[in-house]
């Protein structure tokens, strides 16, 4: 199960007994009875980064010295420890690029640590930039000797792209005339933005010019763009009051971003265009702004125990894929609907009888004043094993029974859900019906079954009533006793609660859309209380038809039999019999069934090229980094504490700061055969 927040800022340091277990695992190097990580030690081994033999061998170097605090070429403990603090820290992102330059080790950053840095990333290869222009100087000094603190290098880290970019524009544009070409405008956000760019964006780079020269204020604006995307998407949520799948227009979100921020026209005139170019559409929703600019690194580090890729693109995805979805999810609901039935039978042990407590037709039958007076009796007379009797027919039971729902309720979601992931609510609703009458085929024989044996305990007979013979006695056609008045409860159930809890859950989810497994839970258990409550006049004809009557007590023929009866025998209010119980019970089921089956899903991931629940996990930007990390685990079970973290955080230093390193060219295997064995 992941992390309380799964957010690098929150993670939990590692004890220092197996933090140092972990370090002499990969250590190669022991001198004076201590143990040290050499640069691959630590980026490529335990890191798992750079796994390729022909690696860059100074890219590793530069990663290895973020922890190597003594610049020495080795990594003790202490500075193995050291930096697993710090990336247990708020701002481990910023503190991570800072020992990046931080060359020394001394705490400071000079004009020649950053010099070498940069001249050694991608984009200096192929923009340089001026290391002896005016703004160098501005921070360094007019002779370069002034050392930057963290503070403010973090503003140096900020600003520098900034720069560059229109140094960019300057060199495409020699002549002055505060235009550049098409191409040129490509060339240089692809160089300089590329940790800013989806693929969406990066394909219309040239299109969104309409072959047009592209003037400074538009490039500045697009760039401006770029860098605010994640201010744009809280303009958004504050025009729509929260909302993620409301479409709104060009004024309307005008309107919200001069209220908020200062967000350009320019920008907003950008912004649309763009998503027109993307997507064709004159209105944009939240899905629109996560496809332009999604996050930048992880900050959801959902660790999977599996995650298998069925398909390479939605598009070859065939029948047969299909069904192994379909069949993926049928079998985590069933082991989901399983733990949440076991979590709650006893609550519905106590609604069942409580429901077929009957009034007026037999002397003395009146035996529990209120539910908990039942739970009392219950334990009291039959033992606390007496609370689970029926709860195997009901697991074998409850296998079908959740799976088909969340099954159906997953592929008629899929069937009418648009491109970009937006749902009618109507279609949810018609989705929650088509579950809730899937699941009455498998759900009625054995729903009669576990009532018959739960109201057992009531009847004093020496003989013990089982499952089997409930089943003999019954027949085929018996099973499907109450089976209209099971189609009358479980429709508008699962029509009311799958909505609902779609929407509740959207509005648990943080600013980035994630659920936490606490809001998974929450939303499941409110979404079962209007579903539950509502459907309870259905609840108690089907208990009534499924559950033998006694002698003197009333029978009933049917649906509509049963209604009229109850209503002139015992009112109304019988109708109602056990609601509060049948809301205890099925608010956490289905809490507990809900978040089991998406947290399955997050855990044993497949990508089948369909949909995944959303707020699973946040969007992000797959850097080179992380495929490194991707090619040789899903997981490095080493990786505890802070160093959960490490690969994502190294990896939004990419991202975010467009700090990108060389992976191939130079390293030691590319020399000669026998040393690319050896690595």
């Amino acid at each position: 199960m992941p992390d309380k927040d799964e957010s690098p800022s929150l993670l939990k340091r590692a004890g220092t007994e197996k933090l140092r277990e972990v370090f002499v695992k990969y250590a190669s190097i022991q001198k004076n009875g201590e143990h040290y990580m050499t640069s691959e030690d630590f980026v490529r081994k335990f890191l798992g980064l750079f796994s390729e033999s022909a690696f860059n061998d100074e890219s590793v170097r530069l990663l290895a010295n973020i922890a190597d605090t003594s610049k020495d070429g080795l990594i003790s403990f202490s500075e193995f420890q050291a930096f697993e603090g710090l990336l247990c820290t708020p701002d481990a992102l910023y503190r991570t690029a800072f020992q990046l330059f931080d060359r020394k080790g001394n705490g400071t950053v000079s004009y020649a640590d950053f010099a070498d840095v940069v001249q050694k990333t991608e984009l200096h290869s192929k923009i340089p930039f001026s290391l002896d222009g005016p703004f160098i100087k501005r921070y360094f000094g007019d002779k370069k000797q002034r050392l930057i603190n963290y503070a403010e290098f973090t503003q140096l880290l900020h600003d520098f792209h900034e720069e560059h970019a229109m140094e960019a524009f300057r060199s495409k544009d020699p002549a002055g005339t505060g235009f550049i070409s098409p191409l040129d405008f490509q060339d240089i956000i692809v160089n300089v933005k590329r940790h800013l760019l989806t693929p969406g964006v990066k394909d219309n780079l040239v299109s969104v010019t309409e072959g047009h020269k592209v003037s400074f204020p538009y490039f500045i604006a697009f760039t401006s763009l770029l860098n605010n995307m994640e201010l744009i998407k809280q303009v958004y949520l504050y025009a729509t009051e929260g909302s993620r799948t409301d479409m709104i227009t060009k004024d309307q979100i005008l309107y919200a971003a001069q209220t908020m921020s200062q967000i350009t026209p320019l920008e907003i005139d950008i912004l649309f265009h763009l998503a027109g170019a993307v997507h064709q559409a004159g209105r944009i929703d939240y899905s629109d702004l996560s496809n332009i600019a999604p996050e930048h690194y992880t900050k959801h580090m959902t660790h999977r125990l599996a995650d298998i890729k069925a398909v390479e693109s939605p598009a070859d995805r065939s029948a047969f894929i299909m069904l192994l979805e379909s069949s993926y999810r049928f079998t985590l609901g069933s082991f989901a609907g399983a733990v949440g039935a076991t979590v709650v039978y006893p609550i519905d042990l106590v609604k069942t009888r409580m429901q077929n407590q009957r009034a007026g037709s037999y002397i003395g039958e009146v035996a529990y004043r209120n539910s908990w007076d039942c739970f009392k009796k219950v334990v009291r007379h039959e033992g606390f094993m007496g609370l689970y009797r029926g709860l195997l027919p009901q697991l074998m039971g409850v296998a079908p029974e959740k799976a088909i729902k969340l099954t159906v309720n997953d592929l008629v979601r899929d069937k009418l859900t648009d491109k970009k992931g937006n749902i009618p609510t109507w279609a949810e609703v018609l989705a929650g019906g088509c579950a809730g009458a899937s699941q009455v085929v498998f759900t009625n024989p054995l729903e009669i079954v576990k009532i018959r044996l739960q109201v057992a305990g009531e009847i004093a007979s020496g003989n013990k009533i089982r499952a089997w013979s409930v089943v003999r006695e019954l027949g085929l056609f018996g099973l499907y006793k109450g089976a209209r008045a099971c189609l009358l409860r479980d429709v508008p159930f699962s029509a009311i609660y799958f909505p609902t809890y779609a929407h509740t859950k959207a509005l648990m989810a943080d600013k980035d859309g994630y659920n936490h497994p606490l809001t998974l839970l929450a939303a499941g258990a409110i979404a079962g209380v209007p579903a539950a409550s509502l459907v309870t006049p259905a609840d108690v004809i089907k208990t009534r038809l499924q559950v033998v009557a006694r002698s003197g007590q009333t029978t009933y023929n049917g649906v509509w039999d049963a209604t009229k009866k109850i209503m002139a025998e015992e009112g109304p209010r019988a109708f109602w019999k056990g609601t509060a119980a049948r809301v205890f019970r099925s608010s956490p089921q289905f809490g507990v069934t809900l978040v089991t089956y998406e947290l399955l899903q997050r855990l044993f991931y497949v990508d089948f090229g369909g949909s995944h629940p959303k707020g699973s996990e946040a969007h992000k930007i797959t850097t080179p980094l992380e495929k490194a990390a991707a090619s040789v685990s899903t997981e490095n079970l080493d990786h505890i504490g802070g160093y959960k973290a490490a690969v994502p955080l190294l990896a939004g230093v990419e991202s975010k700061f467009g700090l990108y390193l060389p992976r191939f060219g130079r390293g030691v295997a590319a020399a000669t055969p026998s040393t690319a064995t050896g690595s």
